[in-house]
């Protein structure tokens, strides 16, 4: 169950659709002040229109010099900063053939590195809050699968630094933990997929989880609500499964 914990401040990146939506909402009506951020103004714009809890910045977390940028912006906004929900990813249908190495670099740039240099930045601030950073995999990690090989390598070198700052953030007081959601009702297929393609793949996904349904945001948001608060001071280094039962089908 969330705590209502006013005061506390939230950095969220890919915030303005799908999960990051979702997150920032619920932490909203918990209490929390938000700032999501993201490469597109429209769904930031809008989402903050609707709560006034929520601001929102745009920024190429790729960018170094502009993900530490964006976490000072944020930890001045409200003179604090309590948790770093790093959400911005990107899918990719990458094969071995004909590897396009800019795309593979681009893959990892937003799904790896620009977590690295989000948590960089912000660890000062969060060691005096006492905050928590919870990262977003996906179950896709822990199942070889040579169609999406290199978006599954991307997400496992997620969940290995989870476990990796939480060993090391621990003794400032930092907790960081990973959500990793199965087939979930977000935007991200159609930025790879045309139309057709995306319901045939929603249908076969579904088809394949033993609760026979594909997840909604809201569902993941729950859990990355739950590991943000408070409340959950006694947990950290764990990649917490979303996903339907994919990972024991």
């Amino acid at each position: 169950m969330t705590t209502h914990t006013p005061g506390r401040v939230a950095l969220i990146t890919g915030g303005g659709t799908g999960i990051g939506r979702a997150t920032a909402c619920q932490l909203a009506e918990a209490g929390w002040r938000v700032i999501v951020a993201g490469r597109r103004e429209a769904p930031l714009a809008e989402l903050a229109a609707e709560h006034p809890a929520i601001d929102y910045r745009v920024a190429d977390i790729a960018d170094q010099a502009r993900a530490d940028r964006l976490v000072e912006e944020a930890a001045a906004a409200h003179g604090r900063l309590d948790a770093l929900v790093n959400n911005a990813g990107a899918l990719s249908p990458l094969q071995l053939s004909g590897l396009d190495a800019q795309a593979l670099g681009n893959l990892f740039a937003i799904n790896v590195f620009a977590p690295s240099y989000l948590v960089s930045a912000a660890v000062k601030h969060l060691s005096a809050s006492g905050g928590s950073i919870v990262n977003v995999s996906s179950a896709v990690a822990q199942r070889p699968n040579a169609q999406g090989a290199f978006y599954g390598a991307s997400k496992a070198a997620v969940d290995y630094l989870t476990r990796s700052w939480a060993a090391g953030l621990a003794e400032q007081g930092i907790r960081v933990n990973a959500v990793s959601p199965g087939p979930t009702e977000t935007p991200i297929l159609s930025s790879v997929l045309p139309p057709e393609a995306v319901e045939a793949v929603k249908a076969r996904e579904a088809a394949s989880l033993p609760l026979k349904r594909r997840g909604t945001a809201d569902e993941v948001a729950r859990w990355i609500v739950a590991l943000a608060d408070p409340a959950s001071a006694w947990v950290t280094g764990q990649v917490i499964a979303v996903d339907g039962g994919m990972a024991v089908a």
